[in-house]
């Protein structure tokens, strides 16, 4: 229940800056291009406070949380005497009533700048890309991948991180092909085909890496005991922090994995443990648990350090950290337009669409993660929703936009009942849009 309350909370906020950054944008523009605002709204529904500013605009916080709406002074709706028409939106040029509108989607592009850039003046931790375990006959061991094999770009683009990898995988989700460029342990540098003929990458279980049969590069986990849990075997035997395991029952145990396989093979037995305790070596009883069927022994282990250089703080100074986040916005927006069409060509499914709830599960995760997380996600979902609102779809900013072209070239707007008809046609795409990705979403929370 703590979980789904953080989720919501997380949403709630999440959305609430997205979209009043969005609002805001038409707001903005239309105040500099003379239109009256009648009302500033965040959120939908019954007003929970309201306020009239000293520009005549009602501003308020509505009850519904889920978006929000700017709206403006219409001649043709409203009453008006004859001086107020000039401040009408549909009085001004195709041009101004253009401006207004597309403001919408560029006050996200610039939200997620502004967000990034913070990120990256604050710091993001990071981990240099070394691949780790590779899965016998997986799609990285056939085109070559060596495990501690460095990836250092992709498709000729420098990669950082597992993000950067993370987000050049999912760009070339539905390709054929990708190329990786790995520096290997000796410093050689090559390039990898990597076939993306039989990826079957299922977002909703795996993650990119798996699913193409590699790892992240993490240390061995040892066999010094990091931890005992109460009450448990290890305890009852007198084990501690500290005691190093190297033997069971006379047989060497090499590293952990082989530890815990002999564990695991024990159930309710007992046993003798050979361990090393303060540079001494000595034999333990010890009981057993049994737990589903498999030994255990109550403990956590120590894992080896990460090699220098591996763990990394991804931090700039104030231009550079600008600079970082205009580009990081732009490949944003590049991977929302190719997801786009994608999912229209057929290379995606709809399967692989979020709705509110899969966007809640994800502000709530990147909101536990930290601070320069939650950015990340927010400037994730203020670019989608940039990028969304551009498409021609009537009810959409972008139908809006696509009208006032025609008008443009027409030099007369377009017929009424054809955009009535428009906007019926987009509510019931949205509307489907809507059911397609809760339906996805219920899915996902019932598997």
């Amino acid at each position: 229940m703590e979980q789904v309350l953080w989720s919501v909370g997380a949403f709630i906020v999440a959305l609430g800056l997205v979209v009043t950054f969005h609002e805001f944008g038409h707001f903005w523009v239309a105040r500099r291009c003379g239109v009256k605002v009648l009302t500033f709204s965040i959120g939908f529904g019954k007003p929970l406070f309201r306020w009239k500013g000293k520009d005549g605009t009602q501003y308020q916080i509505a009850m519904v949380p889920l978006g929000g709406y700017v709206r403006m002074l219409d001649h043709e709706v409203d009453p008006v005497s004859n001086d107020e028409i000039s401040g009408s939106f549909r009085a001004k040029s195709v041009g101004q009533r253009f401006a207004v509108v597309v403001a919408g989607p560029m006050a996200n592009f610039i939200f997620s700048i502004v967000a990034l850039w913070l990120m990256l003046m604050i710091g993001m931790p990071a981990l240099k890309p070394v691949i780790g375990e590779i899965t016998q006959g997986s799609i990285a061991e056939q085109a070559g991948l060596v495990q501690g094999s460095e990836i250092t770009a992709i498709d000729n683009r420098d990669v950082q991180d597992w993000q950067d990898v993370n987000m050049a995988l999912v760009r070339r989700i539905g390709d054929a092909e990708t190329t990786f460029r790995i520096r290997e342990q000796n410093g050689v540098e090559r390039d990898v085909q990597v076939s993306l003929r039989n990826w079957n990458f299922d977002p909703d279980s795996d993650s990119t890496l798996n699913s193409l049969g590699m790892d992240v590069f993490r240390p061995a986990i040892t066999s010094t005991i990091a931890m005992i849990a109460e009450n448990s075997p290890a305890s009852a035997a007198d084990l501690r922090v500290g005691d190093k395991i190297i033997g069971i029952d006379g047989t060497q145990s090499l590293n952990w994995e082989q530890t815990r396989e002999l564990i695991a093979a024990k159930p309710n037995s007992e046993s003798l443990l050979l361990i090393e305790r303060d540079g001494r070596q000595e034999q333990i009883a010890v009981t057993f648990g049994e737990l589903e069927g498999r030994g255990y022994l109550g403990i956590g282990t120590e894992q080896e350090a990460y090699p220098d250089g591996y763990i990394f703080t991804l931090q700039h100074g104030p231009v550079q950290a600008f600079a970082g986040g205009v580009e990081r916005t732009w490949r944003l927006m590049g991977l929302t337009l190719g997801m786009l069409k994608k999912l229209v060509t057929g290379d995606i499914g709809v399967n692989n669409l979020s709705g509110p709830v899969g966007i809640a599960q994800g502000a709530g995760a990147h909101a536990s993660y930290g601070l320069v997380y939650f950015l990340s996600f927010l400037a994730l979902i203020s670019v989608s929703l940039g990028v969304l609102n551009l498409l021609p779809i009537p009810m959409l900013d972008g139908g809006h936009l696509l009208f006032y072209a025609i008008e443009w070239v027409r030099g007369k707007p377009v017929p009424e009942r054809i955009q009535e008809l428009s906007f019926r046609v987009g509510l019931l795409v949205l509307v489907t849009l809507l059911v397609v990705t809760l339906f996805n979403d219920i899915g996902r929370l019932i598997s």
